[in-house]
């Protein structure tokens, strides 16, 4: 039995389930600073590291520091990404990680002295809380901040931007832990930053097909009727025979290239077929644009999907 939910109650789920994820993340990249990173002494990236160099030559709480320097990065990111619920979600996850950490001191003891395995899974926790905060429309702070702005403004990932920032960190780290801390730092901004991009990509990923055949009917009736797609017919001419052909263009998800491809191959033997990866797909059938979402990248398709043509 299905609950039908009006807008309101929809809206309300979504900021509840938006806030449950930043709350996680936040702990999560809390957990990674205390258990891996910090008793380890590899720095950890962003305005996070630059509170543990401070803490390591004057003693300071890592997360008091954290929460005093965000205060000026706020204001920027406040006026220009969102205004009032940019600001309350962020704030939320920075007070969060921040308390966090310094609660989590005494009680926190290191997992694991192995440098490979504090690295890794250090960098994994991390990547993983930073891309929950991101995917519910917030930051936790600090170069957060910076990664959304360059984001909003042109469309870099955000895990490419917070890697130049801790590279930025490690260059002072150097001087505070010595080269082979650095490298093991590197290597945990590494794996942060290709979990953030992961998690900030599940679940809006796709597949683009380019099928050029002499019999589109059957493959156009196997994607309309069988797959439940819509294609995009066109028209297109041989550059060496100069023979005219059916090109089509259709979106599916990745569970159905199995079965796009057993179509075009019942349909057409001799078709000539391209899949690529669809970073994001916008449109019907797939993820809703909302009014006032900006997408970082939109994926090419010649048509809304399901009513093409």
């Amino acid at each position: 039995m299905r609950i039908k939910l009006n807008s309101r109650a929809r809206r309300a789920l979504t900021t509840l389930t938006h806030y449950g994820m930043i709350t996680l993340g936040a702990l999560l990249v809390a957990l990674a600073v205390r258990v891996f990173l910090v008793p380890n002494d590899v720095i950890v990236g962003g305005v996070t590291g630059v509170a543990q160099l401070l803490s390591t030559y004057f003693g300071t709480p890592v997360g008091g520091v954290v929460l005093a320097l965000n205060v000026p990065l706020m204001v920027l990111g406040w006026r220009r990404l969102g205004g009032f619920v940019f600001g309350v979600r962020t704030i939320c996850a920075l007070v969060i990680m921040s308390v966090a950490i310094d609660a989590l001191t005494p009680y926190a003891r290191p997992v694991t002295s192995d440098p490979l395995l504090y690295s890794l899974y250090g960098g994994l926790l991390d990547g993983l809380g930073l891309g929950l905060i991101l995917r519910a429309r917030g930051t936790a702070g600090g170069t957060d901040i910076i990664a959304r702005l360059a984001e909003a403004g042109t469309g870099v990932q955000p895990g490419r931007v917070l890697l130049v920032c801790d590279v930025l960190v490690f260059s002072a780290g150097l001087f505070a832990y010595g080269p082979e801390k650095v490298l093991y730092a590197l290597l945990v901004a590494f794996v942060s930053s290709r979990t953030v991009d992961f998690i900030l990509s599940a679940g809006r990923g796709a597949r683009q097909a380019l099928i050029i055949t002499d019999r589109p009917e059957g493959i156009v009736r196997a994607l309309l009727y069988d797959l439940g797609r819509g294609v995009t017919r066109l028209e297109g001419v041989g550059g060496y025979t100069g023979a005219t052909h059916a090109i089509l263009l259709c979106i599916i998800n990745r569970s159905e290239v199995s079965a796009l491809r057993a179509a075009v191959a019942a349909a057409d033997p001799h078709a000539f077929m391209v899949i690529s990866e669809a970073n994001e797909v916008i449109g019907e059938g797939f993820r809703p644009l909302r009014p006032g979402q900006r997408p970082a990248v939109q994926a090419p398709a010649a048509e809304p999907t399901r009513r093409q043509g």
